[in-house]
């Protein structure tokens, strides 16, 4: 049973991310979401500028289908336009979607560029009743304006 929830959940959080682009693409944003199962590969989204992709956000910990206990430090590389004030909103979910844990990863450079960015952010939390969930890493807007909200959902698991 633990494996059925295990690939539902993965199935659902990749429809999401199907359905999200093609959202992003039919209200104006050239939006591309990538994301890579393999446990030791890189999370990225992509934003497709004319011919070429141009990776927005690259999360390098934890992998796709991690094992994830607390303290979970989360790290990789964004483009400066992913962050305001260096800084940008990760989240942590169980499998029903409730958030277990909310905190900020903040640049480790100088973040007012459209170059990649490396950033670090930690979320502490409880162990959920669920075996899996996601971590979010959320664009920051602070305009508020929908078309400008962009997201990446990484599948974890819990210990």
């Amino acid at each position: 049973m633990d494996m059925l929830q295990r690939t539902i959940s993965i199935i659902i959080v990749l429809l999401i991310i199907v359905f999200g682009a093609i959202w992003l693409r039919g209200n104006g944003q050239n939006g591309t979401v990538t994301v890579s199962p393999s446990p030791s590969a890189a999370v990225t989204i992509t934003a497709t500028a004319t011919a070429s992709a141009n990776p927005l956000i690259e999360v390098t910990l934890p992998h796709a289908d991690s094992l994830v206990t607390s303290p979970l430090t989360v790290t990789g590389q964004a483009r400066g336009t992913w962050f305001f004030e260096g800084q940008f909103p990760i989240r942590l979910v169980d499998a029903t979607g409730k958030e277990i844990a909310r905190g900020t990863a903040q640049a480790k450079g100088e973040w007012m560029t459209e170059e990649f960015v490396p950033f670090e952010g930690t979320l502490t939390f409880s162990k959920p009743s669920t075996t899996t969930g996601s971590l979010i890493a959320q664009k920051d807007n602070p305009s508020g304006l929908p078309q400008n909200d962009q997201s990446i959902s990484i599948p974890v698991r819990f210990q």
